[in-house]
């Protein structure tokens, strides 16, 4: 059963011409509590905080990684490096589209070989963007290892990639949006479901 919150975003919204009820199933208290959780599980699991970096895939992965930065230099005194990850040349249907992709830059502010790289991104779903990511990181080195934090999993996998930290399972339909709205980006911190057209349930 779905529970609707008062937000700036909630309510009827225009898609494709049709009328939705926005549904949302993250508020900004569960974001906040989802992501502190997600900091102690990177913290747990690397046993150190001496060689994680962070990067966060753009777009809303970038204030993702800064959050679950500040929360373990909040939890564990230690600085972690954050970077920022553009993939767009890196990805599988560049071919396919008829208008170039918009570049944006990427900035990794230290070195990658024999580092543990945590890539945060908002949304899990077919998992090309994280593939294409991968191949991203790749050319700026050689790590130890890499895992991915995201902070909604809606399943819908295309490739067998898999997140090692996720903040929520969303199980939804291919034609359903799930939508995640930072105060960076966009003012407000909730995650929202749309059906897709003539669904209200």
């Amino acid at each position: 059963m779905w529970k609707y919150a008062s937000s700036p975003l909630a309510g009827k919204i225009t898609v494709r011409g049709f009328f939705m009820t926005r549904k949302i199933i993250m508020n900004e208290a569960d974001i906040k509590r989802t992501l502190a959780r997600i900091s102690h599980e990177i913290i747990e699991r690397n046993k150190s905080t001496k060689n994680i970096v962070l990067i966060g895939m753009r777009t809303r992965g970038v204030p993702l990684a800064k959050r679950l930065a500040a929360n373990i230099e909040l939890f564990e005194n230690a600085s972690i490096p954050v970077g920022v990850l553009d993939f767009s040349l890196y990805r599988d249907d560049i071919s396919s589209q008829n208008v170039p992709p918009i570049v944006q830059s990427t900035d990794i502010p230290t070195g990658i070989d024999g580092k543990i790289i945590v890539l945060v991104d908002d949304v899990l779903y077919t998992g090309r963007s994280v593939r294409a990511a991968l191949d991203a990181i790749i050319d700026f080195g050689r790590p130890l290892s890499i895992q991915l934090a995201v902070l909604v999993d809606r399943g819908h996998r295309e490739l067998p990639i898999r997140a090692d930290y996720v903040g929520k399972n969303i199980p939804s339909a291919r034609n359903e949006e799930i939508q995640v709205y930072l105060t960076e980006t966009d003012n407000v911190d909730e995650v929202a479901i749309i059906p897709e057209p003539g669904r209200e349930d």
